[in-house]
């Protein structure tokens, strides 16, 4: 062997590598890992004794919003840890616009109408009250709703213009809006606030990386490159490369880039019709650092909204059984025409009627034009019913699950659905099933913090401390694995990622302790130490740089 330019030594490694589960040590030479195995068994240009410190591969966030994540910490926060109540949101925007000058807008994020004392979203009159002339725009913790005021829904003609097909403008008991935009209808305002300068896109993914890698995460995977529900943001890739070239993008990213942004293309008759990013470009194209991965598509929209298209009517809500955002044969044609074109494909889909609808599409495309591994995902996943299970696993389909919303927002979650709670973010039933199960966020739906979401996969516990389906529980070495390996597997990286072995790249994320040898309970007090990507300490509280 070479000799390696750094030996991280006497360490408690977790490797998540079926053929060595446990080493002391590690041998990086560039970017890459050369050697894995006993301690002291590597000699080296540089040393660091790891004190038997515990070592994971980098967490890889399989589903996040990153620079929409970066983008919220200059919001005013309406998370459930500052406000409880409808008159504290509007106390807040209250104080945010008189900070503001006339006519600029005031936004807010991450209010969840379910844990407000008086359940359910704020209105515009309420806005009105504190901000009659700057526009407001709140949006919900799910993404799936927005609130805006009087002068918002005068600039954005609300009222006027017809309303996108799979959205809702919500109406007062006088047949009036009440500032509530649903789904597809927040595009509404959406393109009064987007696209963005790609400087302040630059900015929020800074923002963004230097909390990942405080976090231990070192790869993510951007769900909706483009924009999604009413963000269009036809720069982003480009904001990303700049990102990259200028050292502000500091882990990897998989970029899924929103269906909306696929077009058909000129082409040989001897080809089929393509469907995708001008000259032909589908998932893979890229390095190391930043690529493309799947293709982004809206099937429904959210359990705690009560959105997601459903078999059954929500509990408490005769005739309310959610909807799909698009007619189900449109839904069907893109995805098929995404399959055709080389593309994985990556489908919200939530409610339980989504989930069938987007098997059936991914079975018939599969059928239609055979391909090895498409490996198509199913984001969220949320109401899976047990044939379900069965079909994901026979195609080879990834659910991406988010287990943080078991904790954060699983109260809400159980309220909408009842008794069919057992059908609800599975976890164990995936993996008896052989299915890969990622770990993701969701973020900023949700505190996207990894250890936060290894603790509610092992502890299935709502926020109240109810039991979530303690029969989907998963160890903490399979949450581990969920939110590394497998994660790497959903974005097809698994022979560079994901687990620490030789010819891998030098990912991992140095902890205080050992999250399967502690109280399953007190999994999310492990601290990150340091963070490594491709061999260099990005973050480091436990000073290795020096």
């Amino acid at each position: 062997m070479v000799t390696p330019d750094l030996v991280l030594d006497n360490a408690n490694i977790i490797t998540v590598d079926p053929t060595r589960p446990r080493a002391g040590s590690v041998a990086i030479l560039g970017d890459r890992i050369v050697g894995v195995g006993a301690a002291e068994a590597f000699e080296g240009s540089r040393r660091i004794d790891l004190r038997g410190l515990t070592v994971v591969p980098g967490f890889n966030d399989a589903h996040n919003h990153m620079q929409v994540f970066g983008g919220s910490q200059t919001k005013v926060n309406l998370s459930s840890t500052v406000v409880r109540s409808v008159e504290e949101i509007v106390a807040a925007i209250a104080e945010r616009t008189a900070a503001a000058a006339p006519g600029v807008w005031v936004t807010g994020t991450g209010y969840d109408d379910n844990k407000l004392a008086e359940r359910r979203h704020p209105t515009r009159q309420e806005l009105d009250r504190v901000s009659p002339d700057n526009p407001v725009a709140l949006y919900h913790t799910s993404g799936h709703f927005t609130v805006v005021n009087s002068a918002a829904m005068r600039l954005a003609r609300v009222g006027e213009v017809a309303v996108p097909e799979g959205g809702i403008v919500a109406l007062d008991a006088d047949g009036v809006p009440n500032g509530l935009l649903e789904e597809q209808a927040q595009t509404l305002v959406g393109a009064l606030l987007h696209p963005m300068p790609v400087a302040d896109i630059i900015s929020n993914i800074g923002v963004a990386s230097d909390i990942y890698l405080s976090q231990g995460i070192t790869s993510c995977q951007e769900a909706g490159v483009g924009g999604i529900l009413g963000t269009k943001e036809p720069m982003e890739v480009a904001a990303y490369q700049r990102a990259r070239a200028s050292g502000r993008l500091r882990v990897r990213v998989t970029m899924m880039p929103s269906v909306e942004n696929l077009h058909t293309g000129a082409h040989h008759p001897d080809d089929e019709e393509p469907f995708c990013l001008d000259l032909g470009l589908h998932s893979g194209f890229g390095d190391e650092w930043l690529k493309f991965g799947a293709t982004k598509i809206f099937a429904d929209g959210s359990l705690i909204g009560r959105t997601a298209a459903m078999f059954d009517d929500f509990d408490g809500e005769p005739g309310n059984s959610g909807y799909l955002q698009m007619a189900e044969e449109t839904l069907h044609t893109l995805i098929i025409k995404a399959h055709i074109s080389g593309w994985q494909v990556a489908t919200h889909a939530i409610g339980d009627r989504a989930i069938a609808s987007v098997l059936d599409a991914y079975e018939e495309a599969q059928r239609r034009h055979p391909r090895p591994d498409p490996r198509h995902r199913i984001e969220h996943c949320a109401m899976t019913r047990p044939e379900d299970v069965v079909r994901i696993a026979r195609l080879g389909v990834i659910p991406v699950t988010q287990g943080r919303f078991i904790s954060e927002i699983g109260d809400g979650m159980l309220r909408a659905i009842g008794d069919r709670h057992p059908n609800c973010y599975r976890q164990k039933s995936f993996l008896d099933a052989g299915v890969v199960l990622p770990g993701s966020s969701d973020r900023p739906v949700v505190d996207g913090s990894p250890l936060l979401g290894i603790r509610d996969l092992v502890n299935q516990r709502t926020a109240q401390g109810a039991p979530f389906n303690p029969h989907e529980a998963l160890t903490a070495e399979q949450a581990i694995h969920a939110y590394t390996y497998a994660s790497a597997y959903a974005a097809f990286d698994e022979g560079k990622k994901g687990s620490l072995a030789v010819g891998k790249l030098a990912d991992l994320t140095v902890l205080d302790r050992d999250p399967t040898a502690v109280d399953p309970t007190s999994i999310a007090d492990t601290r990150v130490l340091a963070t490594m990507v491709g061999g260099s300490f990005e973050f480091d509280q436990a000073g290795f740089r020096s």
